[in-house]
């Protein structure tokens, strides 16, 4: 029998993931994906007020704090054809547009670059290279020689010390890694930089928002009143914090992260890293960021659709209502349906029913014959679909964005590349900064137009229409759709009363992470591992890292479920590798 690798937990992620690749020699012949905690979010939400459901729904994920909040909230305002203000758009696209760009640095950075920068090679480099480096890529000044060797010296005291710390337990050495130690070093720098620079940044969630993580919302508008003559309100001084946010966010994505990524990418061009990892070639958006509001998709900065095998000359439609079109399968999940396990459910009629079946753990190794995740399998039309920058970026190209064509057009010549480089692993990674330059230069746009607003006397941020129960109607039913960072996110409510009769929500990562459906065919991360992957050494697996890195994990999870009361229904016992335990 071939051999079985298997990663887990995958790390440098959020929440759990499990990763076994079946080896046809060296090369990755299938690969299974499993979301090893369940989250159960959807359960906890039945029959409460649906007013409150982003409360509970924004605690998906540690990581995408706004989104599911933000999805949550347009469900509902989608069930009860609740309008919102312009200056409340405005607001919710300035801070998802923020959520992205903090989203995407520190994934490239703190999740990401260590699996392309060798940390410990960085001090062979020398401080004066590294400053001519840094300085030909960009005008970040922070580049100085000495700069880089204050670095240098920071990072030989924690190696020398034997306590890496946030370095520790990667694969330093590994030939896979192809910069010289100058890049390496540079790398780093910009690594370090980006831990103190994020910490400014969240500070336009903190704005508009009240706090960060899990920032404050309202259905019907933004929890963030303008008054330009309160301290309490959104005021001049305010207005102003946030226009310095944009101006540093602009000038970080500038002057470094598209720099580091075309410098990384031209490392590894000859690779194979620009060929391998794309997998499916299906790709899916829903559409977001609206300059009037949801229900005018023309209006949508990222537009909405599906790309089947590559073909950027066809884009097909999506409706997130259409029973026929969005289905989950269980096939191989831990959960059942009334209708059998081989069933398909819209998340109107979704079931969250847990059944896990699968190895008591410690376990060598999942029988993907059977169920193996906690994640179901979504389908777009039964065809499966990756989600998140790439296909945005893709969509944007194929719809004709002209500033998105002019940056792929730029970045595809500094690489001497062809537009099918995007379709794999470094692509994957490539569309994301792309993306992020585009919505850098498009928060200020949207900040030009709420200062407008504002200077011409609207400062309404929230719409009090149909508030109140008793003017809703008995039964109704609504998705709220976004983009999030990692990709279409949809929250699908039914209400009935008054209170939640259905909660259903389909992440981005269970998009792309999900197992295979009743036909067998894979997910994206495990149709992108079966893409041209061959292992130099099984024990220390980068190039699977690389790819499901590519992707941004999010696996957001869960194991403690309630009911309205707050009773306790059901206790997850996880037991350790020592056979030690825990309830959880």
């Amino acid at each position: 029998m071939s051999e079985r690798v298997v990663v887990d937990p995958i790390t440098r992620i959020e929440g759990h993931l499990r990763i076994e690749a079946q080896m046809d020699g060296q090369k990755i012949g299938q690969a299974y994906s499993s979301g090893t905690m369940v989250r159960g979010i959807e359960t906890i939400l039945k029959g409460r007020d649906p007013r409150d459901a982003w409360a509970y729904a924004q605690r998906i994920c540690g990581v995408c704090t706004l989104v599911h909040g933000m999805a949550s909230i347009r469900s509902v305002e989608d069930a009860l054809n609740y309008e919102i203000p312009t200056n409340a758009q405005l607001i919710r696209n300035l801070m998802i547009g923020a959520q992205y760009i903090h989203d995407h640095v520190m994934h490239f950075y703190h999740l990401h670059a260590l699996d392309w920068v060798d940390i410990v090679s960085a001090l062979n480099a020398d401080p004066k290279a590294t400053s001519e480096l840094a300085q030909s890529l960009g005008n970040w000044p922070k580049s100085s020689p000495g700069y880089f060797s204050d670095t240098k010296k920071k990072l030989k005291n924690f190696v020398e010390a034997g306590q890496l710390g946030i370095f520790a337990k990667a694969y330093w050495g590994h030939p896979a890694y192809k910069l010289p130690p100058e890049a390496n070093l540079m790398a780093t720098a910009h690594y370090l930089e980006a831990l103190a620079w994020q910490r400014d940044v969240a500070k336009l969630h903190t704005i508009f928002g009240g706090k960060n993580p899990h920032p404050n919302f309202l259905v019907g508008g933004v929890a963030s009143p303008i008054d330009l003559n309160s301290d309490s309100a959104i005021n001049s001084k305010k207005l102003s914090q946030v226009q310095d946010v944009i101006t540093m966010m602009r000038t970080f994505v500038d002057q470094v992260y598209v720099p580091d990524t075309l410098a990384i990418a031209s490392f590894y061009k000859d690779s194979g890293w620009f060929s391998r990892g794309e997998g499916l070639g299906n790709f899916m958006c829903y559409g977001d960021l609206p300059s009037t509001g949801m229900n005018d998709p023309s209006s949508f900065f990222f537009p909405s659709g599906v790309i089947l095998n590559r073909d950027l000359s066809t884009v097909h439609d999506v409706d997130v209502h259409d029973q026929a079109q969005i289905q989950e399968f269980v096939a191989h999940s831990w959960y059942d349906y009334s209708e059998g396990k081989d069933a398909g459910l819209h998340p109107y009629d979704g079931e969250t029913t847990l059944n896990y079946t699968g190895p008591q753990p410690p376990y060598k190794q999942l029988d993907v014959e059977e169920s193996y995740s906690w994640m179901k399998a979504p389908r777009w039309k039964d065809q499966s679909v990756e989600v998140g920058p790439l296909s945005r970026v893709l969509m944007l190209y194929a719809k004709g964005h002209e500033p998105t064509k002019e940056l792929a057009t730029y970045a595809l010549q500094k690489l001497d590349a062809p537009i099918e480089a995007l379709f794999s692993t470094l692509g994957r990674t490539a569309a994301r900064t792309l993306e992020t330059k585009l919505l850098a230069d498009q928060m200020q746009g949207w900040f030009d137009d709420l200062i407008a607003n504002i200077k011409a006397g609207d400062t309404k941020t929230f719409n009090e229409k149909l508030w109140e129960p008793s003017s809703w109607p008995s039964k109704c039913q609504g998705a709220g759709y976004m983009e999030a960072p990692r990709g279409a996110l949809g929250h699908w409510i039914v209400i009935e009363d008054g209170k939640i009769a259905n909660y259903q929500a389909i992440v981005p990562s269970t998009w792309n992470a999900g197992p295979r459906d009743p036909k067998g065919v894979p997910g994206a991360y495990e149709a992108a591992l079966e893409d041209n992957h061959e292992l130099h050494d099984a024990q220390q697996p980068i190039e699977i890292l690389r790819t499901i890195h590519s992707f941004d994990p999010c696996i957001a999870c869960a194991v403690h479920l309630s009911d309205e009361e707050g009773e306790e229904l059901i206790k997850v016992q996880v037991t350790g590798g020592d056979g030690s335990s825990c309830s959880i």
